[in-house]
């Protein structure tokens, strides 16, 4: 099992089951857009608008969750210097940070028609705003500091930092007055959403979680 901690194995993982994945995310992605566009019904207040949340929903849910595994990769790296940590959240920031703007932009869209604004700068968007923002710079270390070393050890601390904004965006409709909604689908309590509308957002959700491990295996 402590090989698969070695970035070599990783990468011939990585070539036996990506075109598997592929295949898979087209036909779940396809199924889930079916359903979202065509099967699931409309909103009795928000219309048609609604089915924007089947992209919405997975691309926010995503960008958290890469970014979440951004820093305890990064907390690893700083700690127990193990090669595979650095080089897994490097991979994993280019998708979190394209499911982050989609988020972003989604959000607007759906915003503009709900709410009667494209934007508002309360806690959840705000937050999310600064999520796009590590994202950049964590990905702009990368880019411009040639020195791998030096690099991974400024990441590695920008995503740490970073993290603290998690449980911020998470919690913000709690903890604040917000325009945005509670969330719908919680760990502790049954989801408020309608089976009609979550079959498809999970559909969604799983084919965008496939879709991130196609391009977490292609970066890796």
């Amino acid at each position: 099992m402590l090989k698969l901690l070695f970035p070599n194995k990783i990468l011939s993982l990585s070539n036996k089951l990506i075109n598997i994945l592929i295949l898979l995310m087209v036909f779940i992605i396809i199924l889930g857009l079916i359903n979202a566009l065509y099967i699931s019904p409309a909103d009795y207040i928000q219309g048609d608008s609604v089915r924007i949340m089947y992209i919405h929903v997975p691309a926010s849910l995503i960008s958290l969750g890469c970014f979440a595994l951004i820093g305890i990769s990064s907390f690893f790296s700083l700690i127990f210097k193990i090669k595979i940590f650095p080089i897994m959240a490097k991979s994993l920031a280019p998708v979190g940070f394209v499911f982050t703007l989609i988020s972003i932009v989604t959000g607007s869209l759906w915003g503009k028609p709900t709410w009667g604004i494209w934007w508002v700068w309360d806690a959840r968007l705000t937050s999310m705003l600064i999520l796009l923002f590590f994202y950049i710079t964590y990905l702009f270390v990368w880019k411009i500091i040639n020195d791998y070393e030096k690099a991974k050890k400024i990441s590695s601390i920008i995503a740490i930092i970073g993290s603290l904004n998690l449980p911020i965006i998470k919690y913000s409709v709690d903890w604040w007055a917000t325009l945005h909604q509670p969330s719908s689908i919680t760990l502790t309590s049954a989801p408020t959403i309608h089976y009609s509308m979550l079959v498809p957002l999970i559909i969604m959700l799983i084919g965008m979680i496939l879709f991130t491990l196609v391009i977490f295996f292609n970066e890796i």
